[in-house]
């Protein structure tokens, strides 16, 4: 394969070296070579993260992970970038996802007091939503459940997220009663909290003992039916159809 004498530019442009760019992404100097000398692909992880330090969209340094290899999975389709931590999504682009939302946003928490503490206006985005005919629901955890009390000794957080549920009740409450916006409160373990804007959403792992902002986070964009992004909705279903309200 021909050089890749767009990652080359762009990496003299950065001010990065190949070892410190390698540092950043966690791989060996040599590799960042290869990438450049033989135009090798890199994992689309790899492939992600380089394009994160550089401030580029990954196609523009590898179009080829834009095109759908034969065979592979429908669902790989539906992600597109994966951050190690959801810390790493800038708090604008939440909004952006959620305020451009024509037909529903769904929420599946424990608390994710980000949201209303980062967000300006939180709920006045969410009221404004529901008033244009966007369908509203949010799933927040059941503070006297068993599934947030073994969280809290999980994450060695003890009762912080109980509290941290009691918060988010409380934030949430002056829009349960409002047309076109449904609260919830469950009591399931919740192996992923899930944020989804119409066919845009992001799924935010929890590793064992880790806080969520400290989780990985991945971005998914619903192409096909039956792919990742349909297996994720039909999970915040099966929550939803268990909860019970959010009294106002």
């Amino acid at each position: 394969m021909p050089p890749n004498e767009r990652l080359r530019l762009c990496l003299e442009r950065s001010g990065h070296t190949m070892a410190s760019l390698a540092e950043q992404v966690r791989t060996d100097p040599k590799t960042v070579a290869r990438w450049i000398s033989t135009g090798r692909v890199p994992h689309r992880r790899n492939a992600h993260a380089v394009a994160r330090v550089l401030g580029l969209d990954v196609h523009e340094l590898w179009p080829s992970l834009e095109q759908r290899r034969e065979g592979e999975s429908v669902a790989d389709k539906d992600l597109k970038s994966v951050h190690l931590q959801r810390s790493e999504v800038p708090i604008e682009q939440w909004r952006t996802m959620f305020a451009t939302a024509e037909r529903a946003i769904d929420i599946l928490v424990y608390a994710a007091l980000f949201l209303p503490e980062q967000i300006p206006g939180w709920n006045d985005l969410l009221r404004e939503k529901a008033e244009g005919g966007v369908r509203v629901r949010v799933l927040i955890g059941n503070p006297d459940c068993e599934a947030v009390r073994v969280r809290g000794e999980e994450e060695s957080f003890g009762h912080g997220i109980r509290s941290r549920c009691h918060l988010a009740a409380m934030h949430y409450r002056p829009l349960a009663a409002l047309p076109g916006i449904e609260m919830r409160m469950h009591s399931t373990t919740l192996y992923n909290s899930l944020y989804r804007a119409d066919d845009h959403m992001y799924v935010n792992s929890h590793l064992y003992g880790a806080n969520a902002y400290g989780n990985p986070l991945f971005k998914l964009k619903r192409t096909a039916s039956r792919g990742l992004f349909d297996a994720y909705a039909a999970s915040m279903e099966a929550v939803w159809r268990d909860a019970r309200p959010l009294e106002g």
